[in-house]
């Protein structure tokens, strides 16, 4: 094997596949070194109400760092548009979103949260999954949503009762049923991943490949892995849980994202006003496909 190729990568708190590919040697067997941003990942986890350009996740694309990163597919693609970074359409992730409340709440049901701010973070798949899921019940003008900020921070406000409600992502749903708090929705969404433009192909080439062999051992073996949740936490927030109640957590799906999801995804963003950062809306433009 000749010289390993460097590659900075942000892992996702949703998911193990990082970790996996660095345990098992599936970064090395494909050639690459890759530097972990676990710092960065705790950082989005645990920020607060940052505004748009000023997220812990946007720094690396405002500072032209080189950087493989994900969010949800509606992030990604409103994030692309904003002149950070493009979004690779050919894989992409299926993650979780869950709804909770304190034990006792009023709140029993997605109906009961008309006029109530639901907390999520700012353009992230909290945000866009509350409004998507809020709109097929209530009216427009009825559902509120409060930027908390990242999940591990939206956690810490239900816990305390600065927010009612909160939509939480893996592992914080894991950390919320273990803490005794309530679902009222859950569902699933999609996710992308979203790179620096300057990134060789041939290294997200590499990066992906050692995704899918961390992909098919998570399937395949889920208890050797499940452990690995414990660097996913903010490190304040560890609290001797039971990571075999984890789950899987966000899975990885080696299929091209098609265009009329990405139309669709562009016209929700629109819908909801959350395009306005956007200079560009072309799939051909902010796409960059690789060859996994």
């Amino acid at each position: 094997m000749g010289e390993l190729k460097p590659i900075n990568v942000v892992p996702h708190f949703m998911r193990l596949h990082e970790w996996v590919a660095l345990e098992e040697g599936h970064f090395q067997a494909e050639g690459l070194e890759p530097r972990i941003l676990d710092d960065v990942m705790h950082q989005v986890s645990s920020h607060g109400a940052d505004q748009y350009f000023e997220r812990p996740q946007d720094a690396p694309f405002v500072k032209a760092e080189e950087v493989a990163n994900s969010a949800c597919e509606w992030g990604s693609i409103c994030n692309a548009g904003a002149g950070m970074g493009k979004f690779v359409p050919d894989l992409y992730g299926v993650a979780r979103f869950a709804f909770f409340v304190r034990q006792g709440s009023r709140l029993t049901r997605l109906s009961d949260l008309r006029d109530v701010p639901v907390g999520v973070g700012l353009m992230a798949g909290s945000h866009f999954t509350a409004l998507r899921t809020l709109e097929a019940v209530l009216p427009k003008e009825a559902i509120k949503v409060e930027n908390v900020g990242g999940p591990g921070k939206r956690l810490q406000a239900l816990l305390e009762g600065a927010v009612e409600v909160a939509n939480l992502l893996d592992p914080e749903i894991a950390m919320a049923d273990a803490k005794g708090l309530e679902r009222i929705a859950q569902g699933e969404f999609r996710t992308l991943f979203w790179v620096s433009p300057t990134i060789g192909r041939d290294l997200l080439a590499a990066y992906f490949r050692a995704l899918r062999r961390a992909d098919e051992a998570l399937r395949a073996d889920p208890s050797r892995y499940l452990r690995l949740w414990e660097r996913n936490i903010p490190p304040d927030l560890r609290d001797g849980y039971d990571y075999g109640r984890f789950g899987l957590g966000e899975l990885l799906v080696f299929e091209r994202y098609p265009e009329d999801v990405y139309a669709e995804s562009v016209e929700f963003a629109r819908r909801w006003g959350l395009d306005r950062h956007m200079r560009d809306a072309g799939y051909s433009t902010l796409a960059v496909p690789i060859t996994v």
